[in-house]
């Protein structure tokens, strides 16, 4: 019986450790500290930051700073990436709060509804992915798998994983202190990948405590083919004000 037993316990930790492998689903928050309409969503995206299987990232753009309040965090290229997405999801123009699912759909921020619905649909609809692995400080080796006609790029995402409390002088939010979780620091195009295991050289970090996150992503705002973060001891927050 007690065999019996211990060969039970085998087969139900093997889901486990398989549903541990999958790749997550990679959400891309766009935000500005400015809009008045990204307080609220800020609140439901730092809950998304911590739910098992998810990686949210927090990318501030810089296109309502004229509103009276520059953003702290967003830097030109954040605005870029957001705009990549703009033929492939069929979008006129960007906007906030914008959450992006594995580069495959969109939905605004303050709709949370949806946003679990197409959660719930990425995580199920998730491809063979190839392997990532992260060789010591300074390289990524991506493996072989199925990849699109065109091929894939490679891309190395680090963002600061603690809270980050920002007090708003001017503008819209004007007197609030928000707070942001995973704040993106920069993004860096690593190469290209076409179905062929790949070394890549990864540039050392402009700030200390940030989390590494790799993704293998098609060209031109197209959908994430795979993700792995590399993780680091969290730290406190901070407090950011001007």
């Amino acid at each position: 019986m007690i065999r019996a037993l211990l060969a039970s316990l085998c087969l139900l930790a093997v889901p486990a450790v398989a549903a541990a492998a999958k790749p997550p689903v990679v959400v891309e928050f766009y935000t500005a500290q400015g809009c008045a309409a990204c307080a609220e969503a800020n609140t439901f995206v730092n809950g998304l930051a911590d739910r098992p299987g998810v990686v949210a990232l927090t990318f501030a753009v810089d296109y309502w700073d004229y509103l009276g309040w520059e953003d702290t965090f967003a830097l030109p290229e954040f605005a870029e990436r957001q705009k990549a997405y703009l033929a492939p999801l069929s979008l006129r123009e960007p906007y906030t709060p914008q959450l992006v699912i594995n580069g495959a759909s969109e939905v605004s921020a303050v709709e949370p509804e949806k946003v679990e619905t197409l959660l719930d649909a990425a995580a199920r609809s998730q491809a063979p992915a190839p392997d990532i692995q992260f060789i010591g400080p300074r390289r990524v080796d991506v493996g072989s798998g199925p990849v699109p006609r065109g091929g894939a790029e490679v891309w190395l995402i680090r963002y600061d994983p603690k809270p980050q409390e920002v007090v708003v002088r001017r503008g819209e939010n004007r007197g609030q202190t928000l707070e942001q979780r995973n704040v993106v620091r920069e993004i860096v195009r690593l190469g290209q990948w076409r179905g062929r295991p790949t070394a890549y050289a990864a540039p050392e970090a402009k700030e200390e405590g940030l989390e590494t996150l790799l993704i293998v992503q098609t060209p031109e705002g197209g959908r994430i083919l795979a993700a792995k973060p590399k993780t680091t001891q969290l730290a406190k927050p901070q407090t950011a004000s001007r």
